[in-house]
C-alpha cells in the first residue's frame, strides 16, 4: 500500500490502545493465511462506491493524541497517518515521512518529509507540523506529556520545511514504533469535533452511539488510493443484531465475526480469517482483597480450564496463552508458559486453603456488555471457579463505564478484557510497569520493573529478547492475571467486496477495500 522507503524496519511485534489498547475479541493461526470462502473475487478492482461496516463501540475520543481505546484506532487509522505506519506484514514504513536515519548511539532521529502530503484542510504539511504534534504529545506547553513515551524526547529541530530531527534524553529502543504517531496541523484546536489528518479518507461525522462517516481524500499522496469514496462505521454494540444486518444487507463488513457463526451465514459471503495479535484474559484487582495474595490468584488460574473456554466460546479456534504475549511476537514469545496452570481443583482448593479462605469466597466479574465474546467467556469462567468454593457475580457494564471506573478507576475485582496488539514488545509488556500509569492490575514488582527498563535500552536483539521472556515468565508465576488466548479474527464480507488486508495490530484499513467487476 505504501511506497518502499529506503530502510525498513521490522515490526518489533507485539501483542494490545487503551495505551494499553483495549479491544474485543477474535485470532490465530497462519498470519499469511487469508483463506476465501465462496466464488474468488474477479482480479479487477472497481472504483468508487460505499461500504458500511458494523463496530461494537463508539471513538473515545475523535482527537487522536487524546484516544485510548483501540476502537477509535480501529476507525481513526483510515484518518491520520504519522512519519511511519505500520503495514498489514508488520513493517513500519515511510507515511508523512519519505525516509529516515538514525544516529550511532541511537539518540537522533532525522526525518525527511515526503514532498506533496496534505492535510484535509488543503494545508501542505511541513516539519512545523511535526514539532508542533510532537511538542503537543510531549506536554511542551502543559508540562503534561500526552504520550508516556514523547516525555523522553529531549528536543525537536527543524533544520528546513522539510527535515525534522528528533532527540532523545536516553536510548530507547522501542521508540521507533511512535513515530507512528498523528501529525497534525498546527493551530487548528478542533481535533475532538472535527478532526483532520492526512489519510486516505476525510472525517465527515460522527453521531455518538448511531455512526462515524469518512470519505475519499482525492489529495492523498498515493495515487489511486483509496478506492472507496464513503465508509460508514456503524455502531452496533448487539453482536446479533450486527449479524441480522450482514444477512439483510443492511450492512457490508462484519468484524471480528464468532467462527460459530460461518456454517449459518453459508457461502454467500466472503471470509477472511488470520493470526490476531491480541491476548484475552481475566485479570485481578492485585490492589483489593484477596487478590492481592498470589496464592488466591494461582488458585484461580489452577481452577479456570482455558481449554474448555477456547472450545465453547471460540469454537475452538483460538491459541492459548500462558502469560501477556501472542505466538505471533515469535522472537519474543516464551514458550511453554500455558502449560503452568492445567486445570487442578485440588491445587486451588489446597491455595485456597493456605490463604485462610478454605470455604471459598465471593466476587464479581465485570465485562464490556458490548463484548459478547467477553460476557460469554465470564459465563464459563463462573461456572468453573464455582468448583473451587469461588462464587462470581457477573456484572455487565457499558463500554464507557468499564473505561472510566474500571480501566482508569481500578474500581474492579475481576474483569475480562482483550489487550490488542503493539508495534514493539516493550509497549506490550510496559504495561505492567509498577510506574506505568494505566496499570489497572495494581501490579508491582521491582524484578520486573528491572527486567523492562533492561530490555527497553539494550541494543542486543538477542539480549533484549531474553529480557522480555524472562518478563513473561514472572507475570505467569505471579498469577497477574488468567492469561486465555489469542483468538481467530474472522471478517465476513460481501462477495462483490475484495482487498481486506489483516494486520498485527487493531485496525480496519478501508484504503484497500474495493468492489470488483
Amino acid at each position: 500500500m505504501l511506497t518502499e522507503r529506503l530502510r525498513r524496519t521490522p515490526l518489533l511485534l507485539a501483542a494490545l490502545l487503551l495505551s494499553v489498547t483495549v479491544l474485543s475479541a477474535c485470532g490465530s493461526g497462519d498470519p499469511a493465511k487469508t483463506p476465501t470462502t465462496g466464488a474468488e473475487a474477479a482480479k479487477e478492482p472497481v472504483q468508487g462506491g460505499s461500504v458500511v461496516v458494523a463496530v461494537p463501540q463508539d471513538p473515545d475520543y475523535l482527537d487522536p493524541h487524546l484516544a485510548v481505546a483501540s476502537g477509535t484506532q480501529e476507525m481513526m487509522f483510515n484518518v491520520f497517518e504519522g512519519l511511519l505506519k505500520p503495514n498489514e506484514k508488520g513493517e513500519l514504513q515511510p507515511a508523512v515521512a519519505q525516509e529516515y536515519k538514525v544516529s550511532p548511539d541511537g539518540l537522533t532521529y532525522t526525518f525527511t518529509l515526503r514532498d506533496g502530503v496534505k492535510f484535509h484542510n488543503g494545508k501542505t504539511v511541513t516539519a512545523e507540523e511535526v514539532k508542533f504534534s510532537y511538542e503537543r504529545l510531549m506536554g511542551k506547553d502543559t508540562g503534561k506529556p500526552l504520550s508516556s513515551a514523547f516525555a523522553n524526547v529531549e528536543a525537536v529541530d527543524t533544520p528546513d520545511a522539510k527535515t525534522v530531527t528528533v532527540k532523545l534524553k536516553k536510548n530507547d529502543v522501542s521508540f521507533m514504533s511512535n513515530f507512528t504517531a498523528a501529525i497534525l496541523p498546527k493551530g487548528y484546536d478542533n481535533q475532538n469535533k472535527a478532526p483532520i489528518g492526512t489519510g486516505p479518507f476525510k472525517f465527515v461525522e460522527f453521531q455518538p452511539n448511531q455512526k462515524l462517516v469518512i470519505e475519499k481524500n482525492k489529495d492523498y499522496y498515493i495515487k489511486g488510493v483509496p478506492y472507496l469514496d464513503k465508509v460508514e462505521f456503524r455502531i452496533m454494540p448487539d453482536a446479533e443484531a450486527s449479524l441480522l444486518a450482514l444477512k439483510s444487507g443492511d450492512i457490508d463488513m462484519y468484524p471480528r465475526l464468532g467462527n460459530e457463526r460461518i456454517a449459518e451465514l453459508g457461502d454467500q459471503f466472503r471470509y477472511v480469517e488470520g493470526m490476531q495479535n491480541m491476548v484475552q484474559l481475566m485479570t485481578m484487582n492485585i490492589a483489593r482483597k484477596p487478590f492481592d495474595d498470589p496464592r488466591v490468584r494461582q488458585a484461580v488460574n489452577y481452577a479456570v480450564d482455558t481449554d474448555e473456554i477456547i472450545k465453547v466460546v471460540a469454537d475452538g479456534k483460538g491459541t492459548k496463552l500462558g502469560s501477556n504475549m501472542s505466538p505471533v511476537m515469535q522472537k519474543y514469545f516464551q514458550e511453554g508458559l500455558e502449560s503452568t496452570y492445567n486445570v487442578n481443583v485440588d491445587k486451588a482448593k489446597s491455595l485456597l486453603a493456605e490463604a485462610g479462605l478454605k470455604d471459598g469466597f465471593s466476587t464479581t466479574i465485570s465485562v464490556p456488555s458490548n463484548y459478547k465474546f467477553h460476557v460469554d467467556t465470564a459465563q464459563v469462567i463462573a461456572q468453573q471457579l464455582a468448583k473451587v468454593g469461588i462464587t462470581a457475580k457477573i456484572e455487565m457494564v457499558e463500554w464507557a463505564v468499564w473505561l472510566d471506573r474500571i480501566y482508569k478507576g481500578r474500581d474492579y475485582d475481576m474483569t475480562i478484557i482483550g489487550l490488542t496488539g503493539k508495534l514493539d514488545p516493550h509497549e506490550v509488556l510496559v504495561r505492567y510497569a509498577s510506574d506505568y500509569k494505566s496499570n489497572f492490575y495494581n501490579y508491582n514488582n521491582p524484578e520486573y520493573d528491572k527486567l523492562i527498563k533492561a530490555a527497553q535500552v539494550e541494543l542486543d536483539d538477542a539480549k533484549r529478547a531474553q529480557l522480555y521472556k524472562d518478563a513473561q515468565k514472572l507475570l505467569t508465576k505471579d498469577a497477574v492475571a488468567v492469561y486465555i488466548m489469542d483468538p481467530n479474527f474472522t471478517v465476513a464480507m460481501k462477495k462483490e467486496l475484495d482487498g481486506y488486508k489483516l494486520y498485527p495490530i487493531y485496525v480496519q484499513d478501508m484504503s484497500t477495500i474495493h468492489r470488483v467487476k
